[in-house]
């Protein structure tokens, strides 16, 4: 990942603050008793975009619908407009998507700051082509019931969840990016999506990496701000790996960074800073030392110079001083 494509991650992470922040405010007014606001044809009427020709190609109707902020509690008038494709539902007061059902050329869902608790019963895997759904900072503790057979982006921003455990991956073979920034998460185990090629997990409570073999094609892994000591949980499995950001852990030893060597051969760019261990004098020298194809360390280049003193300089052994302890 280049440093433009760090930049665009640190405003995500920013952003995901103002996310944060809507949530309280939706939390607090959620504390009185919600008035019922369904969607009406006037509403639908002021709300209608993109007039584009219908699957037979024999007609034409409004395949983009923007209900973004309006106060919604209920869109069973929603289930009749059978050709929309893009859906914004964002900032409302949603419990139940199950009016979508029957929408079965949506492409593109964004449901975020709404009420939805779980995707049990929820009609997502029922949408055969949508592709892209995002419902960041709804009141998400699980993902049991997830599923899209077309789904390639996935965005779980700002939820409460805990585990990973019930994501089938049956359903959902074709997720290529998985955002699960701000949740709850202590380990990546369950994260079982062979296809999967970028994964965000910034702003969790992540003391272990677990399960990360089974992700053969996982290009970016971005821990940042999370709990982690070491990275133990890397694995050689990981073949395509090129980008990790462990940026604002907990690492404070060479040792604790022995496991990169096994995804030595692929990784491109690495972000420790804000670690205790970024801190020492050798460590950007240590971290060349063990990747040899390492293009980027934290936010500078990897010069052939440092290769070349990386390659001639000796490192302590942290395991001596543990051996002396035991």
């Amino acid at each position: 990942m280049s440093d433009s494509g760090e930049d665009e991650v640190l405003k995500a992470d920013s952003d995901h603050e103002g996310e944060n922040e809507d949530l309280e405010e939706k939390e607090k007014s959620d504390g009185d008793q919600l008035e019922s606001c369904p969607l009406t044809q006037d509403i639908l009427a002021r709300s209608l975009s993109l007039l584009c020709r219908t699957g037979n190609g024999l007609s034409h109707a409004y395949v983009r619908l923007d209900l973004k902020n309006k106060g919604l509690t209920d869109l069973a008038l929603l289930s009749s407009f059978i050709h929309l494709r893009y859906l914004d539902l964002s900032s409302n007061h949603l419990s139940d998507f199950s009016p979508l059902a029957g929408l079965t050329q949506l492409l593109w869902v964004k449901g975020d700051s709404n009420l939805l608790q779980g995707f049990e019963g929820q009609p997502f895997g029922q949408l055969t082509f949508l592709q892209w759904l995002s419902i960041a900072s709804n009141r998400l503790f699980d993902v049991k019931g997830l599923g899209g057979p077309a789904l390639e982006t996935l965005n779980l921003t700002g939820n409460g969840i805990q585990t990973m455990q019930g994501l089938d991956y049956p359903n959902l073979t074709n997720l290529v990016t998985l955002e699960l920034r701000g949740n709850c998460l202590e380990t990546t185990d369950g994260i079982y999506l062979p296809n999967l090629r970028h994964l965000y997990l910034a702003q969790n409570n992540i003391k272990k990496l677990e399960g990360l073999e089974k992700l053969e094609r996982l290009i970016t892994l971005h821990l940042r701000h999370n709990q982690l000591e070491t990275l133990d949980g890397l694995s050689a499995s990981m073949k395509c790996l090129e980008y990790l950001n462990v940026r604002g852990n907990l690492i404070s030893s060479m040792r604790a960074l022995q496991t990169l060597a096994s995804v030595g051969q692929t990784l491109k760019a690495l972000v420790l800073l804000d670690n205790p261990i970024a801190k020492t004098d050798d460590y950007r020298l240590y971290v060349i030392s063990q990747l040899p194809h390492l293009e980027r360390v934290d936010k500078d280049p990897v010069t052939p110079e440092e290769k070349f003193e990386a390659q001639k300089k000796e490192f302590e052994d942290d395991n001596a001083e543990d051996q002396e302890d035991d």
